[in-house]
């Protein structure tokens, strides 16, 4: 017993270990592509923000902004069944998660204080529970049916998912799908909410689905998208890096060849040396 708990402790020092010298080095070198349909409005205004930005706002602060935004984004959803006003609210914490979540990367390249590291796990965990937190969230608002809201949780993380793989084995971090990325998506989700307060969620019956409100059909269509997106995609890089691959083995096996015969040759060459 003596002798387990010391190797138990030195696990997460040789963990950290082997990330730093055999993971982290890549999150230093990712290239980042961001091809957003709102990137040419919306890089002008992170900058600016960046570079009008108080000193007593950190990057940290602006993540626990979009963390928090996120809990908002919840909360006011699951509320509405005692208001539609809510949907307001909930529309404010977009606006605020764009601002912290967008804005604490922006905010540390300008003040030249990246941590790619940290800055890679966390960015990425906010992601996924905010993803968590506002589909489930609709789910539980009478505008979404729980199901549908949760297929769209399960497909965006699987979009992401799928993200964070591509990134590991091309070192290219392509934040967005087809042009579509978190903004647009905050964007969509104002947009539903005003129409959805001044207008109401019309319900359509539909074959095989029965009534189906206006705003699960969106988010079910949604999500239909991302699935799809993502078996197609995955499919094509996978393609893609089964070829590099193929041939990184053929010029592999090809040098082993090559330097097979130039021994089998030199042995040659020094038998007869000997037998003269």
């Amino acid at each position: 017993m003596g002798n387990v708990l010391p190797r138990l402790a030195s696990i997460p020092w040789r963990l950290a270990k082997t990330l730093e010298r055999d993971i982290m080095p890549k999150v230093e070198k990712q290239k980042r592509e961001n091809d957003i349909l709102l990137g040419f409005l919306e890089r002008p205004a992170l900058n600016w923000l960046a570079a009008h930005m108080p000193d007593w706002v950190t990057p940290d602060t602006l993540t626990w902004i979009g963390i928090l935004a996120s809990i908002l984004i919840f909360a006011s959803y699951a509320l509405t069944p005692i208001s539609p006003h809510f949907l307001w609210v909930a529309s404010l914490g977009f606006v605020l998660n764009w601002f912290g979540d967008s804005l604490d990367g922006t905010l540390a390249r300008y003040r030249k204080i990246e941590r790619p590291r940290y800055g890679f796990l966390v960015d990425h965990w906010v992601d996924a529970m905010s993803a968590v937190l506002i589909f489930l969230g609709l789910g539980l608002s009478p505008y979404v049916d729980l199901v549908v809201a949760s297929l769209g949780a399960i497909a965006y993380l699987l979009l992401s998912i799928m993200v964070y793989l591509i990134t590991y084995v091309t070192d290219v971090f392509q934040i967005t799908n087809a042009k579509i990325g978190p903004t647009e998506i905050r964007v969509l989700a104002i947009i539903l909410n005003t129409a959805i307060f001044f207008i109401g969620n019309p319900t359509f019956n539909l074959p095989y689905f029965g009534p189906t409100s206006m705003y699960t059909l969106v988010v079910g269509a949604m999500s239909f998208v991302m699935f799809l997106y993502f078996l197609i995609n995955t499919s094509i890089q996978a393609r893609k890096l089964a070829l590099l691959d193929e041939k990184r083995l053929e010029r592999k096996l090809a040098k082993k060849k090559a330097s097979k015969k130039a021994a089998k040759n030199s042995k040659q060459v020094n038998e007869g040396i000997s037998e003269s």
